[in-house]
């Protein structure tokens, strides 16, 4: 199986998901951002759960990839500016719009038609910071 079409079988799957869980509901991240339903948060702790201890159990056995056979390796960063401003920027456009990128694809998937204007604000982002990114962080 080559890359692309594991990668657009999991993205498949993950835009199901999020439609089937409420995940790319407007009315569900709306309520999560409000603090009036936790539901949201929830599914994002058991996501967080399980990604834990799905990493914990990768490390352990030494597990290689199953498309590339490469070692799965990963190195631990600490928290620089640029993620708490990236966080900050992302939390306001998804307050904004109530979605971010998998939402969206999600609703463009069930033809929620505003979400065409959430993608072109998330195009406009991306040209904008390839615009002004500096050329090391191509490097980086």
């Amino acid at each position: 199986m080559s890359r692309r079409v594991a990668g657009f079988a999991v993205g498949v799957v993950f835009g199901v998901t999020l439609s089937w869980t409420g995940m790319s509901s407007p009315e569900v991240i709306r309520e999560a951002l409000l603090f009036q339903d936790p539901y949201l948060y929830l599914m994002f702790a058991s996501g967080l759960l399980t990604a834990a201890i799905g990493i914990r159990l990768l490390r352990a056995r030494r597990v290689r990839a199953l498309l590339t056979g490469e070692q799965i390796s990963w190195s631990v960063e600490p928290p620089q500016p640029r993620h708490i401003w990236g966080s900050l920027l992302f939390g306001v456009g998804w307050a904004i719009s109530g979605a971010c990128p998998g939402p969206i694809a999600a609703q463009l998937g069930q033809g929620i038609g505003w979400a065409l204007f959430t993608t072109a604000g998330v195009v406009v982002g991306i040209a904008l910071f390839l615009r002004t990114r500096r050329p090391a962080a191509v490097a980086g």
